[in-house]
């Protein structure tokens, strides 16, 4: 068979007669395939045939937005506003870390209670004060209890050493009284190792104020020793020595037996309507810090 001739196909009676081209070679009068415009051809991809496969360059993919932006673009410059915007907020959070560097690490002290009006005249006027108490006894002291009518008198043994054991109760301040004021600081450490007690009772006349005055030196002057229940109903045995005694003063010891040393200086004044007593109790010598309390609050009282 000669090349470039077409061969007869046998076909059915009911089928038309198609003729078969068999391609020669590309060098017998055959044209290379042309190239479509505007698409460059791929080496390395050959068709069965030998001829090139040709394929449409791929297209650089649209930037979907919110993706990174590529090399050589240029960034929109923000506006105006959004500057403005975080501006603001980097001062806002700048001022907090100054706010919470500069916020307290523990809470404020509470305010200072106010301290309680006094009027001029009473007794409550009269009452020294703690600092001027500590000054006198030589260690800071704080208030404590304060009543405004004698305590119940103390259980003594014997029995007629009621005011020697228990002279600011009632033993000691009888009936007639018209005000009453007992008044004790205590060390601020709260051991217990001083006590100043500041009382007054102020009767209705100075013959019954001279009266209760005379029955508190008698009742102290007749008991050298005595045994007391104390609050916590144990007894404790005190002994008792006088050392001034006279119409409007009277100065005397109560020492607890088996106490360590310690004692209460106790001074008693007569002024007027008013019975004054002042006690400083400790370990060491209180003598001469009840009698500089004791002269300070007589001299204040209108008597």
């Amino acid at each position: 068979m000669r090349v470039g001739t077409t061969v007869p196909r046998k076909s059915s009676a009911n089928q038309p007669t198609m003729q078969l081209r068999v391609p020669g070679p590309a060098s017998v009068g055959t044209a290379p395939p042309q190239s479509q415009p505007g698409l460059q051809s791929q080496p390395g991809l050959q068709s069965q045939a030998g001829s090139t496969l040709v394929r449409p360059l791929p297209q650089p993919p649209m930037q979907p937005p919110g993706q990174p932006q590529l090399p050589g673009q240029s960034a929109p410059r923000p506006s105006r506003r959004a500057v403005l915007v975080i501006a603001l907020a980097v001062l806002l959070v700048a001022a907090g870390g100054v706010t919470w560097a500069m916020w307290p690490t523990s809470k404020a002290a509470p305010p200072a209670a106010s301290p309680l009006h006094v009027v001029p005249g009473t007794v409550q006027a009269a009452v020294l004060t703690p600092d001027e108490v500590s000054k006198a006894i030589g260690t800071t002291v704080i208030a404590g209890p304060q009543t405004d009518q004698p305590p119940a008198a103390l259980t003594a043994d014997p029995a007629l050493c009621a005011v020697a054991v228990g002279p600011a109760t009632a033993s000691g301040y009888t009936s007639g009284w018209t005000v009453f004021l007992s008044t004790t600081y205590e060390d601020s450490a709260g051991s217990g190792d001083y006590t100043v007690t500041q009382t007054v009772g102020v009767y209705g006349s100075a013959d019954q104020a001279t009266s209760v005055f005379g029955k508190l030196g008698d009742g102290v002057k007749g008991c050298p020793s005595a045994t007391r229940t104390d609050p916590n109903q144990s007894p404790v045995k005190w002994d008792y020595s006088v050392g001034t005694a006279t119409s409007d003063t009277l100065v005397w010891t109560a020492t607890q037996e088996s106490g360590g040393g310690w004692a209460c200086y106790r001074q008693a004044r007569l002024k007027g309507k008013d019975v004054v007593q002042v006690a400083v109790c400790e370990g060491g010598a209180g003598g001469s810090a009840a009698a500089q309390v004791a002269g300070q609050f007589t001299a204040r009282l209108g008597g």
